[in-house]
């Protein structure tokens, strides 16, 4: 067995889904399978993996079924094989991308900050109902520059997260 797959598989065993990252899997095959037969149509399982945050075309999808010996010929997705690829497909992501597009949702204007204004819409969006203090608060802890803003800075193709 070639050493990189070994490696990989190494390190898969070391970790693990949390709770939270299990139940949002059941919730979002829970979702699509509204005849509770424990199945979901090609198509669902593309939009439950949207629900989860991969963006993958459908040539993507078919390529991830192939790799996983999953014959297109039913037209369903038991959830037994649902939870095999997306926890493999959540063991896989990378950390950094994972934070950038957490960073990107609250960066609403593109423009490599999140501001108050930022916090206080997607709060309310979420119906979080954080005082003005508790928002300016949470700015103030990271703002490293003083200009009421928590940046991202893209440099040489590494992110660096001013904490």
């Amino acid at each position: 067995m070639d050493s990189g797959i070994i490696d990989n598989i190494r390190r898969r065993k070391r970790r693990e889904l949390t709770a939270g990252q299990k139940q949002e899997i059941v919730e979002a095959f829970d979702l699509f399978d509204t005849d509770k037969d424990q199945q979901i149509s090609y198509y669902e399982f593309k939009v439950a993996l949207r629900a989860l945050g991969f963006e993958l075309k459908k040539q993507e999808v078919l390529k991830t079924l192939e790799d996983y010996n999953i014959k297109e010929d039913s037209g369903k997705l038991r959830f037994e094989d649902f939870n095999e690829i997306v926890t493999d497909m959540i063991l896989d992501r990378d950390p950094v991308t994972e934070m950038v597009r957490a960073f990107k949702l609250f960066d609403e204007d593109d423009s490599g900050k999140i501001t108050y204004r930022n916090l206080k819409k997607i709060s309310k969006e979420l119906g979080e109902n954080l005082s003005d203090q508790e928002l300016r608060a949470m700015i103030e802890e990271f703002d490293q520059d003083g200009d009421g803003a928590h940046k991202v800075e893209y440099t040489n193709s590494f992110l660096y997260l001013n904490f």
